[in-house]
């Protein structure tokens, strides 16, 4: 965007502060119709440098080259100055495919991709939608482009705290309660939210008519830990980090795989059950989930591991009864914080009836919950799935990790 075009989108937002005695709908019309007339000046979109006039050298930008090994959801192709990453199925259900091209600042805009989102990268400021999101940022230690998050609650990463409490970083709501509004008025250079089934790119047709990409991160439908964890080469592409993430990474797969190797050579698998009973349905693990292939590369043996799905499976009470009562380790019992068994026995009282109650095997991956409520499991523990398998193999198979200090995971007394 040139000089005068940047002063003339700060004319809008100052146009925007001086309609502050109109309803909220009739400043969000204004900002949102300003807006396009100054995007439409740009000729691309609002996030591209005059890279149109900009004749390509030729050169390679991005010698370091990402190879993705466990993911299923998403492929990068690399090009001399831009890079295209496809999301195949971002919506679990759906067989599309949503592709978006990352160019490199003050390079051409290449033809051939009329209907795809263009980010210039690297990009210097994310609202993340996902605490799995603020784990990947964590993860490279790129903090400081966060600048908006879905709820500003549930966060564990003590940097991302510190921006929150220095009101560098703004609340932008999420899903029917996304502040459209604020976001266009922030004008970040990516929104990252999760693909869902009942989110479709629909949902964000006013924000990329403002210029402003988002991008659909679908991490969760992988079925398997390393493939949840290797999104963070996504992130990466988006900052030009190849070269620090495959290292990053590389180091990550080798530990999570010596240990699976590791807790393969035991003589005896110790049963276990998983989840807790909540509005008569007990969810657990299908065979073909990343929680399952958990269980397998601990050592245990999980009574629902040859279902052929992804994804959970939703159980009564008494279909799970009689494999709890011999089981003898009972582990992830609900996502509330349980601090003894008492707690757990005030739910259903039929629960003392289990062998690992009996005998106190019980654990909970809380143990890194702080005091705003966050659950660092599901931040920095999605995208570190050598130490959450750590855990695992010191509840299930002590003798084999006599050195480790349980991490995410707190036995229930």
């Amino acid at each position: 965007m040139t000089q005068k075009q940047k002063t003339s989108f700060q004319e809008v937002r100052y146009d925007y502060a001086r309609l502050s005695h109109f309803s909220k709908t009739a400043r969000f019309a204004a900002l949102f119709f300003a807006t396009l007339l100054v995007l439409t000046s740009c000729g691309t979109s609002s996030n591209l440098t005059e890279s149109a006039e900009t004749a390509s050298s030729g050169k390679d930008y991005f010698s370091e080259k990402i190879q993705i090994h466990h993911a299923k959801g998403f492929t990068i192709e690399y090009h001399d100055n831009y890079k295209v990453i496809n999301i195949l199925s971002p919506f679990e259900k759906s067989t599309d495919t949503a592709k978006y091209v990352l160019l490199q600042r003050g390079t051409k805009k290449p033809k051939g991709y009329a209907n795809s989102q263009f980010i210039e990268i690297p990009i210097r400021s994310l609202v993340a939608m996902s605490s799995m999101h603020v784990g990947l940022v964590g993860l490279l230690g790129e903090e400081k482009i966060v600048t908006g998050l879905g709820n500003l609650k549930y966060v564990s990463n003590p940097e991302i705290i510190k921006q929150i409490e220095a009101g560098k970083i703004a609340e932008v709501g999420k899903d029917q309660g996304l502040n459209e509004e604020k976001l266009i008025t922030m004008h970040p250079d990516l929104v990252m939210t999760t693909g869902s089934p009942v989110s479709k790119m629909e949902r964000y047709t006013t924000l990329n008519a403002a210029g402003i990409p988002v991008l659909i991160n679908s991490e969760w439908v992988e079925t398997t830990p390393l493939g949840r964890a290797e999104w963070v080469k996504l992130l990466a592409a988006l900052l030009n980090r190849e070269d620090f993430v495959n290292k990053k990474f590389a180091k990550m797969e080798e530990e999570y795989k010596r240990l699976a190797v590791l807790s393969q050579k035991v003589k005896t698998k110790p049963s276990i059950i998983t989840g807790m009973n909540s509005k008569d349905s007990w969810f657990v693990p299908n065979g073909n989930s990343y929680m399952a292939q958990f269980f397998r590369d601990s050592g245990a043996d999980y009574h629902w591991n040859n279902t052929k799905a992804t994804g959970s499976l939703a159980l009564n009470f008494e279909a799970v009864y009689p494999i709890a009562l011999t089981a003898d380790y009972w582990l992830n019992v609900g996502i509330s914080n349980y601090d003894n068994k008492k707690e757990i026995l005030a739910k259903d009282p039929r629960y003392t009836d289990f062998k690992a109650y009996k005998s106190g095997q019980i654990y909970s991956y809380n143990k890194r919950v702080n005091n705003r409520g966050s659950n660092d499991y599901w931040e920095s523990g999605a995208v570190n799935p050598q130490i959450v398998l750590a855990d695992l193999i010191k509840i299930l198979h002590p003798e084999l990790l006599p050195e480790h200090e349980l991490v995410y995971y707190k036995q229930v007394k």
